[in-house]
């Protein structure tokens, strides 16, 4: 079954994008729907396997996408990837910085490197693909680049490295949406809010009760879905949004606005979702489909 996308076809005909964290829940997705627009993909990611897998499903549906490991991180390998990627693909239209990761801890019991690895993951390896794919290609040829984020702004109790790490991640969507906008190059930045991926499977158990509790304090009712992630993160790379540039959209149901309210929204069920990915699975700590 075909991704049914809501945008034009050929929308992305001939164009080359670079997905990280291509592997596995919103990039995984996100790859899906740039195939079945016409682009190009190149996945990458730490595991090669996990790789592979997408890249033959992309192959299943007529989609050309390359596969490249690599650990974000690592400013070497990523210059290194960049690299390869150019060679593979002939350019680089687009760049969604998807790849990061987090896991609960209060700041007491944080260690350094506990604290390290998540701003490496989701602060420095957003920085370092970003300035890559900049003076490799962009900085002479303009492109789109869309950094996936999380909701910071009143801070993040129980994940503090995490919200610092994104805090940090998204000034520098700010900046370099100034600074590069000499070159061509629109910066973005998309926050999802709770979405049923197989992401939150990275979660201990213990974190299902959290998310139970916070599915009635949404707005809409509901966890979101992959594709209307997607969907936010393709408008952004499209020529539709060539006006936007160091913008913040959020895919989250209402839930930033509803915080720390003394207004509650009554249960509803009259929050349609945009089922557009049939390969769609519900993350099992959610248990029953959301």
């Amino acid at each position: 079954m075909p991704y049914r996308s809501g945008f034009a076809p050929g929308l992305f005909e001939d164009q080359s994008i670079v997905v990280t964290g291509g592997g596995s829940g919103l990039g995984r997705c996100i790859a899906h729907e740039l195939v079945a627009l016409g682009a190009r993909v190149a996945l990458v990611g730490r595991r090669a396997d996990r790789l592979e897998k997408v890249q033959e499903e992309l192959a299943r549906e007529g989609g050309l996408a390359t596969t490249h490991p690599c650990d974000i991180r690592d400013e070497e390998g990523v210059t290194a990837t960049v690299g390869r990627i150019l060679a593979a693909q002939g350019g680089i239209d687009g760049l969604v910085n998807n790849a990061g990761g987090q896991f609960p801890a209060l700041l007491r019991d944080l260690s350094l490197k506990g604290w390290n690895a998540v701003v490496a993951n989701n602060m420095t390896g957003t920085f370092l693909f970003s300035r890559e794919v900049y003076r490799q290609w962009m900085e002479a040829h303009g492109g789109s680049i869309v950094n996936m984020g999380a909701d910071h702004d009143l801070g993040m109790p129980g994940m503090g490295h995490n919200g610092s790490a994104r805090a940090g991640q998204a000034n520098f969507t700010l900046t370099a949406s100034v600074e590069w906008a000499h070159s061509g190059v629109r910066v973005n930045h998309v926050i999802p809010g709770f979405i049923a991926s197989s992401g939150l499977d990275a979660y201990p158990e213990s974190a299902a009760e959290t998310f139970r509790q916070v599915r009635p304090r949404i707005p809409l009712k509901r966890f979101g879905n992959e594709a209307e992630v997607s969907a936010a993160v393709l408008f952004l790379l499209s020529p539709m949004a060539a006006y936007v540039n160091g913008a913040c959209l959020r895919v989250d149901g209402g839930l930033h606005n509803s915080i720390g309210g003394f207004y509650r929204v009554p249960e509803h069920d009259r929050s349609p979702r945009w089922d557009a990915y049939p390969l769609t699975e519900s993350p099992k700590i959610l248990g029953k489909p959301d």
